[in-house]
């Protein structure tokens, strides 16, 4: 362990946040250089807690304790070990990870948490300075031949996993550049895409191939590509936004979150956007439909295009501000305030939209809103709304963004070319990855639905390890038997 009196010396501390004023003003990430030093400090808070709550915590199970003790002792090299042991990209969840570990954290029952996913991040940036990360193609080559669909964090682990078991990997992207949502869904102020480039010029010189604007069930022949592989595996992730289908949906002035975050990160990169196509909040008075982190990040892009205002509606209560302890060591429901509300956001709880209201030109002018009341149904354990009389209103809106979360995956084009089956949400459906035709995994928010980065991670590893038992009848890719998806994997498979 680290000190064993740390968390009685040091409390939580966490590089400071450019000034709001001054951030708006760019994409630049947004922290402040925080000394080693302090990160030493921090680690050092991590107790002897008998059982690690946080290995439970994240998805991905990474040896926490272990590699914060490495960083107590300032052993960067043996720190970076242990955490890549089980996380093969921990620049990114160090950046965007809403820490579950944190949450289940023992000393976070009396004491705010270990600073877990800033020492994840510090240990990963340290190791890039001291050159611990550097090309590893593997020494021997099975000539097994790979496809990868979709490039977000799932694909990208998957194909890392793969390469690293000697096979050889191509992966499909249909956008202009690789890395999916970390770099088209994410805003560079939150994961500055230098950060994404790197880490994929590293898996070029693994040996790793990637195409792009190559949509594979368009310009790409899904089922040639098959042909041509010893297995594919589909990481498309879950790209079909949930729409509000009220009166006024097709005003000008309505797009979904995704729409406008896509474009804004193809802007930032130097993509030439055409004037009649561009999404601008510029001078707008925005309206977000959505309390999570996509709608978070549509607010921080509208303060940056310089936004007349930016309102946030959600249509759940608000969260209490401090958390029950009865639900650690799990997530927490709570009021989370995010660096972008603090640039300037007004947000408001409990509130439907009921219709969006347009001029005569059939723009965008105002939406109509109405209050609502949450109540259990006790016979049946479920929650549900009903309107407060009297409380309908209109506000002014020139720009609205709908963040309510995605769906399923595209069905369209590549799954109902190749005839893959899906479950009844619209997922792609599987028995231990594989799909219903043989040789096809799938990996990420397309198997299991909108879900976090850090899972998307821990099934590119899982569904490698499959792929590679598949095709050599055995594997020695790592995984965690006590992580969360090993666990859950096994009591299903207990159940059935």
């Amino acid at each position: 362990m680290a000190d064993p009196k740390g968390f009685m010396k040091y409390t939580r501390e966490l590089p400071a946040t450019r000034n709001p004023k001054e951030r708006v003003q760019d994409y630049k990430e947004l922290y402040e250089n925080f000394p080693a030093e302090k990160t030493v400090a921090q680690a050092s808070r991590c107790m002897d807690c008998g059982i690690p709550f946080c290995h439970n915590g994240c998805p991905l199970g990474n040896i926490i304790p272990e590699f914060n003790d490495a960083v107590y002792q300032e052993d960067w090299a043996t720190a970076f070990d242990i955490l890549s042991s089980t996380n093969n990209f921990p620049e990114f969840t160090g950046r965007i990870c809403p820490a579950p570990c944190e949450a289940a954290c023992v000393l976070g029952i009396n004491q705010p948490p270990v600073a877990i996913e800033h020492i994840e991040k510090s240990i990963a940036e340290m190791a890039f300075a001291k050159g611990y990360i550097r090309p590893q193609p593997p020494q021997v080559r099975t000539g097994k031949k790979i496809t990868v669909v979709g490039s977000g964090p799932a694909g990208l682990a998957a194909a890392a996993q793969l390469n690293k078991a000697g096979h050889y990997v191509t992966v499909y992207e249909r956008n202009t550049r690789p890395g999916g949502l970390l770099r088209y869904g994410i805003p560079d102020f939150k994961l500055d895409k230098g950060i994404v480039e790197r880490r994929v010029a590293l898996m070029e010189a693994e040996g790793i191939k990637f195409k792009v604007n190559a949509e594979v069930g368009k310009n790409v022949d899904a089922k040639k590509l098959l042909e041509e592989s010893d297995a594919m595996v589909l990481c498309g992730g879950s790209t079909v936004p949930r729409d509000l289908k009220i009166p006024g949906r097709n005003l000008k002035g309505v797009y979904f979150a995704m729409e406008f975050l896509d474009q804004n990160n193809k802007r930032v990169a130097g993509d030439s956007i055409p004037e009649k196509s561009a999404i601008m909040a510029t001078g707008k008075r925005v309206v977000v439909i959505g309390g999570g982190d996509t709608g978070a990040d549509c607010v921080g892009t509208s303060n940056r295009h310089k936004a007349k205002s930016v309102t946030q509606l959600e249509i759940m209560p608000m969260p209490p501000q401090e958390r029950d302890m009865v639900t650690w060591p799990n997530w927490p429901m709570v009021l989370r305030t995010s660096t972008s509300h603090e640039e300037g956001c007004e947000r408001q709880w409990a509130i439907n939209t009921k219709a969006f209201i347009g001029d005569k030109k059939g723009n965008l002018k105002a939406i109509q809103i109405v209050k609502v009341e949450w109540a259990k149904d006790e016979a049946t354990g479920r929650y549900s709304f009903q309107e407060v009389a009297g409380s309908e209103e209109e506000i002014p809106c020139d720009l609205l963004l709908i963040a309510a979360g995605f769906l399923h995956p595209q069905h369209e084009g590549m799954l109902k070319k190749l005839g893959i089956d899906l479950t009844d949400r619209g997922n792609v459906q599987d028995t231990d990855y594989m799909t219903s035709i043989d040789k096809v995994f799938t990996a990420g928010d397309m198997r299991r639905g909108q879900s976090l980065v850090v899972w998307a991670i821990a099934e590119g590893r899982e569904a490698a390890r499959k792929v590679d038992e598949y095709l050599m009848g055995a594997s020695a890719l790592e995984v965690r038997d006590d992580s969360p998806l090993h666990m859950v994997q096994q009591e299903t498979k207990a159940l059935v």
